[in-house]
């Protein structure tokens, strides 16, 4: 079973990203900063108080597209406002998206807020934004062993990516949802765009209950990304004896981050 996660940046790079998705033969992709705008395609564009960008309005809509035979489930996080080519404003859902290969059984999922809850922002924040992580179970038919993958995108705090007390919570209600789904048999796998340092108190919490960071000081940004600190996406297991191969995709450049592609 392949797995990727990759944070999309919105679908900036749309172009190479849904050309690179059917490519990487992933069973199971999980996709952070996903865009959805009911009744709209196309561009927009994204402001907050630190950022100017482009989206795609219907990044899950472009995926599924793009992933005909995979089977998808999209969780938002918070909404807010975005304009069109034309100036006009539109509401557009944030959150994660997780498709899984029609040949793999869908046998369960859940999510939890790892931070904050639901908002639906009148202008969109620089920071503290809502968190959610989204868990599917599946199983890999070759061996008959249930796996869940669990993904999120941590906190961004404009601070940095050091530890805080809400990134503590973040790793409580992370490690509540671990606990909570987690069966004898399961692999689990996390992923996703933690945003954090890899010195990180939250990789002590996991390694608690039993789960192996395979990223730890390694670069995971492209060279669309400018700032000194290469460290956000992370990719952690229960069992290291059910790793084949881990990546840290250089190429192709999909987003300013690197995917991460676990066969298991």
């Amino acid at each position: 079973m392949r797995i990727a996660s990759v944070n999309t940046w919105g679908g900036a790079l749309y172009d190479r990203l849904v050309t690179w998705l059917p490519d990487s033969k992933a069973d199971v992709i999980c996709l952070q900063e996903v865009t959805r705008t009911p009744g709209l395609s196309g561009w927009t564009r994204f402001e907050d108080e630190h950022r100017s960008l482009p989206q795609r309005a219907d990044l899950f809509g472009d995926v599924r597209a793009a992933l005909p035979r995979h089977q998808a489930i999209f969780v938002t996080s918070d909404s807010g406002p975005v304009h069109d080519d034309a100036g006009a404003r539109h509401r557009q859902d944030f959150g994660l998206a997780t498709l899984v290969a029609e040949h793999l059984p869908v046998v369960g999922a859940d999510s939890a807020f790892v931070h904050g809850q639901f908002t639906d922002h009148a202008e969109w924040p620089g920071t503290d934004r809502p968190r959610i992580a989204l868990a599917v179970h599946t199983v890999d038919r070759e061996t008959d062993r249930p796996v869940w993958v669990v993904q999120l995108h941590g906190l961004r705090d404009a601070a940095g990516k050091s530890d805080s007390p809400a990134r503590r919570r973040q790793a409580e209600r992370l490690v509540e949802l671990l606990r909570r789904i987690r069966g004898p048999r399961d692999v689990v796998v996390v992923c996703g765009d933690l945003n954090l340092l890899p010195s990180s108190e939250t990789f002590g919490m996991l390694s608690e209950i039993g789960f192996t960071d395979l990223v730890g000081e390694a670069d995971t940004r492209t060279s669309h990304y400018r700032k000194p600190v290469r460290h956000a996406s992370y990719l952690l297991v229960s069992d290291v004896a059910a790793v084949q191969r881990f990546e840290i995709m250089a190429e192709p450049e999909v987003s300013d981050h690197r995917a991460l592609i676990l066969d298991l």
